[in-house]
């Protein structure tokens, strides 16, 4: 089965675009997962059909992911086929009037210079988030009250036979943390964007300033996924943990921030499960003490 996949796959895309038996932990800000049975990376839509189509035939389950900085693997990694898009699916076009198109692939601090380097002003906010544009758009990303829903106009995605469709902001259904991308399970190819004129020296200081304000409030200089809880209507889950007495709790090397305990971090080698045990411990302990419920905004790949 293995044999005859791989075979098929080499009949689709260059050797250079496939990986077998590869380490997630390498693919995720966690540094945390074990190994995928593959790992490709298209270079185009084309690509990407071909894949789906591939393992629909074949019966191969299959993962769509960017930067990897949203995601935890579990230690056992995944028995399929991870359809990796990153720098070989980044293109940005610059158009007329403050437009923009980016294929999903490209890194968010990459498409936040190119705009602000064209004078273009509105996406400072995203400069300092680690993901790729596919899944900030699938999850509508936000940071100092910017979200993707404030710059997007319209999206080209892909479903799950491999159909392109174009979707407008409005058939996006852009929410917190959530669209109709990622409840159809769609795949996003491209994104439009648009962006008012500014001054190039003022948008280049506010990212400066957006990204200075994230180093002295947020533990980056450790392995983390960003914010591990969703924010809780009404509070802040970061203030909740604190107030838990939980600042610097810890299972084996995985451990809520003491700089900020929105963040649980890897201190160097932490597996799934300990980063799974804390994240229901906090959660367990939240809810005894204030009521509230903690969802959890790090995907999970894996098995429980």
């Amino acid at each position: 089965m293995e044999d005859h996949f791989f075979h098929e796959l080499n009949r689709i895309l260059p050797q250079n675009q496939i990986r077998q038996k590869e380490h997630l932990k390498y693919h995720t800000s966690l540094h945390i997962g074990g190994e995928a049975d593959y790992l490709v990376t298209p270079a185009g839509i084309e690509d990407i059909k071909n894949v789906l189509c591939l393992c629909k035939q074949e019966n191969m389950p299959y993962y769509i992911m960017g930067n990897g900085s949203n995601l935890l693997v579990c230690d056992e990694g995944y028995r399929g086929l991870i359809l990796k898009l990153g720098e070989d699916f980044s293109s940005i076009w610059v158009k007329q009037d403050g437009n923009v198109t980016a294929q999903a692939g490209v890194l968010l601090s990459k498409l936040a210079n190119t705009v602000a380097r064209n004078g273009l002003t509105g996406f400072e906010f995203a400069a300092g988030i680690p993901g790729t544009l596919g899944g900030a758009v699938t999850m509508n990303a936000g940071a100092y009250e910017g979200e993707m829903k404030h710059c997007i106009t319209s999206a080209k995605v892909m479903d799950e036979e491999g159909n392109v469709h174009v979707l407008s902001k409005d058939d996006m259904e852009l929410g917190y943390r959530s669209s109709i991308i990622q409840r159809k399970s769609y795949i996003l190819l491209e994104a439009d964007m648009k962006f008012a004129a500014g001054n190039v020296q003022k948008i280049m200081e506010k990212i400066h300033e957006l990204n200075s304000l994230r180093r002295e409030k947020q533990p980056l200089e450790q392995y983390s996924a960003g914010s591990t809880f969703k924010r809780p209507q009404g509070y802040y889950a970061g203030k909740l943990i604190n107030d838990a007495g939980l600042s610097g709790y810890q299972v084996g090397d995985a451990a809520v921030s003491e700089k900020h305990c929105g963040f649980i971090i890897n201190k160097g080698n932490a597996t799934a499960k300990d980063f799974l045990t804390v994240i229901a411990n906090v959660s367990e302990i939240v809810k005894d003490k204030f009521g509230v419920i903690l969802e959890p905004e790090v995907k999970y790949l894996g098995e429980e």
